[in-house]
């Protein structure tokens, strides 16, 4: 039963009083945060020796497995506005590490690649990056890493399909 459902059923005291009673353990919202608190932690402190923030190498990324991107399908790629990846963007072809070039289709819009440069210091930092990943995978046996990447990707609608709700006014 979600937070919604469970309020109709009792006051606002109540289900506060409920929430207060859990243990704290019991709570997944913190566990997730602590989790990718940790992870980005851990991919920052890596990234770093190489120059790169998280959002520049996940530009790397995106390109070096999706080839030409524009601007605004790599600010959604990697959970940006359009206007901060027009300056991760910007920076990171000053550092030559992708060039941008004007589509073929849309006279103002511009497709990011690879240089030949961003390819190697992309190549370079995922083997830094992959230690975590094995370590993580390591961590599980197959069925329990199955498992778990089957209960984040739950966990993960159920966070989507939360904040739709959340940004929907109340009807009244």
């Amino acid at each position: 039963m979600d937070v919604r459902s469970l309020s109709q059923h009792m006051n606002l005291s109540e289900l506060l009083e409920r929430m207060v009673e859990a243990p704290m353990d019991d709570d997944l919202c913190p566990r997730i945060r602590r989790s990718e608190q940790a992870l980005m932690a851990h991919h920052e402190a890596v990234l770093r020796a190489y120059g790169l923030t998280m959002t520049q190498y996940t530009v790397l990324l995106a390109l070096a497995r999706e080839g030409g991107l524009s601007g605004a399908q790599l600010a959604r790629s990697c959970g940006v506005t359009q206007q901060s990846m027009s300056s991760v963007l910007a920076n990171m072809e000053t550092k030559e590490l992708i060039r941008r070039e004007t589509s073929p289709v849309h006279a103002k819009v511009q497709i990011a690649t690879l240089t030949e440069e961003g390819q190697a210091l992309l190549d370079r930092a995922y083997q830094e990056v992959i230690i975590l990943e094995r370590a993580l995978t390591d961590a599980f046996t197959p069925a329990e890493h199955a498992t778990l990447c089957e209960l984040l990707e739950r966990a993960t609608n159920v966070l989507i399909q939360q904040t739709r709700r959340a940004t929907v006014p109340p009807a009244g």
